[in-house]
């Protein structure tokens, strides 16, 4: 209560007594004392006289605005104009009551008391809101979005000063098997444990973030190259004593750190977080628990760049009509098996008015676990020209379509295989899937699910590259198939390399011993097809029969 006349201030009390309220309150008649009312308590509502020597209700204002911005004032003044009551309103004020008339004041406390509430509610909902938007709401570290923020901010910085920054990459080794054995909910607990632990390494001027999934980021500013890695390794000694505990199970932990020295020769902060992605894998390729420092010369991580850049490229691709088809023709070498065409299907990828050849994609493909879609689109792809065209409902004729390794352990192939046959009307037996033989052996069990399965619905099956992991043929006796490829690399040399036709011609015989017919890759020339032929092998695929060409051709 901003008042000197104690009768006037008597007046209040009783008038606020008489509407029902029982105040604690205090009085104050100058400045200083209003100043350390409002530094000393929590205070609900102001009532102020406004004019007292040599302080008014708009120094009044001024103090409640700076020392309590969201308390509420109310003027109580026996002489107040109203160009000055309204002033004092446009300044802050929420009320303004005549002395000789109190009959207003105590709905006025009231309604206050009550938009005062609806205010802070809103400030807190809009406080959460903006903390959510630059936060982790699992961890509560700082977002990917305002990392990068600060990251971009960093690198400007760094082009007008010499205080060196450092980003550091982290990704935590065995997250997916503890997520994977125990539930998201320990996975979840785990990353936060890891948050604290990592929080409690760094200095106040350095930034934590969780920039999604189990991968951290961590900005160190002030900091060279020498001492940044001091602390990645230490954060790595950290994390490797310490032990996760689920359900009474201990797990250990370990982090695998790419570091990058925030510098002029970046343009964004993507570049950066991109390159130390880069060294973050590196680490993780070379043995994991270790930090590796991004350097333009490191050809893994070159490697590593290229097929990131594959991997955004076969994303967009699978998305449009980037991807086409090949076909290359088989021909019958035995009289015995001129039962009808064959031919493969063969992914190429459009760039431009330029072919990508699959060598080209492929191993990044594989790498970042794209050839299960890439393996759908071919698929759909054969299927689709197969309706079109009619060839896949006439009686004769085989079409040899590959599959990867990861497509062998994808639970849902066989099914959209089964929908796909359906909506293009094809018939499965004139469909040949070919399967390497180093995939195959690696998912075997995965591997004879899924062409039994499909066997029974009369797809047919062939292993190619056969002979190019031959450490064991036992399991040709498990592999219910049709047809063996036999790899390439050893026919191509068969005629001058005698150990490369005693391989091949111990492939054809396994292969007739076990009730397949074979197929030899790579056949370049008729004397290469004369000597197969002689050997043999009941088929022959290559340049020497014939090139891969488009469908439309």
């Amino acid at each position: 209560m901003v008042e000197d006349s104690e009768d006037d201030a008597f007046f209040l009390l009783r008038a606020l007594k008489k509407g029902g309220i029982e105040p604690h309150y205090q009085m104050v008649a100058s400045e200083s004392a209003m100043e350390s009312a409002l530094m000393e308590e929590t205070w609900d509502i102001v009532i102020t006289d406004h004019n007292l020597p040599g302080f008014t209700s708009f120094r009044v204002l001024e103090l409640a605005r700076k020392l309590a911005p969201d308390l509420p004032v109310i003027i109580v003044s026996g002489l107040i104009g109203e160009d000055v009551a309204v002033s004092a309103m446009k300044a802050g004020a929420q009320d303004y009551i005549m002395k000789d008339n109190l009959a207003r004041l105590i709905p006025a406390i009231h309604r206050e008391l009550r938009e005062v509430t609806v205010r802070l509610a809103k400030k807190r909902a809009e406080s959460t809101l903006e903390h959510m938007a630059y936060h982790d709401s699992l961890t509560d570290l700082v977002n990917r979005r305002e990392f990068e923020r600060q990251l971009s901010q960093a690198l400007h910085d760094s082009r007008k000063s010499v205080r060196e920054c450092v980003l550091l990459y982290l990704d935590l080794d065995q997250f997916k098997i503890i997520n994977d054995t125990c539930g998201h909910i320990a996975g979840d607990e785990l990353l936060k444990q890891l948050a604290k632990l990592l929080g409690q390494n760094l200095r106040s001027d350095d930034t934590l973030a969780r920039l999604g999934g189990d991968e951290f980021g961590i900005l160190l500013r002030g900091c060279d190259a020498a001492d940044a890695r001091k602390v990645a390794e230490s954060l790595c000694e950290e994390v490797r004593e310490y032990r996760f505990v689920w359900e009474d199970r201990p797990f250990a932990v370990s982090l695998s750190i790419g570091m990058v020295i925030v510098g002029s020769e970046y343009q964004t902060a993507s570049e950066l977080l991109s390159h130390a992605d880069l060294a973050c894998y590196a680490a993780k390729d070379r043995g994991r628990d270790n930090v590796q420092v991004y350097e333009t010369s490191d050809r893994d991580m070159q490697q590593r760049q290229r097929d990131m850049h594959w991997t955004s490229r076969l994303q967009g691709a699978l998305q449009t009509n980037d991807f086409f088809l090949c076909h290359q023709e088989m021909v019958a070498l035995q009289e015995s098996s001129a039962d009808g065409f064959r031919t493969e299907f063969l992914v190429r990828l459009r760039e431009g008015d330029d072919v990508v050849p699959p060598g080209a994609f492929i191993p990044a493909a594989e790498r970042f676990g794209l050839m299960p879609r890439i393996d759908r689109k071919v698929i759909e792809l054969a299927f689709d020209y197969l309706d079109r065209s009619g060839l896949g409902r006439e009686s004769s004729g085989t079409f040899f379509i590959n599959l990867s390794g990861g497509s062998l352990s994808d639970g849902e192939l066989f099914s959209f295989i089964r929908a796909k046959v359906k909506e293009f009307s094809i018939l499965p037996n004139r469909i040949c899937f070919e399967i390497t033989e180093t995939s195959a052996i690696a998912n075997l069990s995965d591997t004879i699910g899924f062409v039994e399965r499909a066997r029974n619905e009369g797809f047919k099956f062939a292993l190619d590259d056969f002979g190019s992991g031959m450490s064991s043929f036992s399991y040709l006796k498990a592999l219910p198939i049709d047809y063996l490829k036999v790899d390439g690399g050893f026919i191509r040399n068969l005629l001058e390399d005698p150990i490369d036709m005693g391989i091949v011609d111990a492939c054809n015989r396994i292969g007739h011993a076990a009730g397949l017919k074979t197929i030899a890759e790579f056949v370049e020339n008729d004397e290469v097809k004369e000597c197969l032929r002689k050997l043999g092998f009941d088929y022959a695929q290559g340049y020497g029969i014939a090139k891969p060409v488009p469908l439309n051709q």
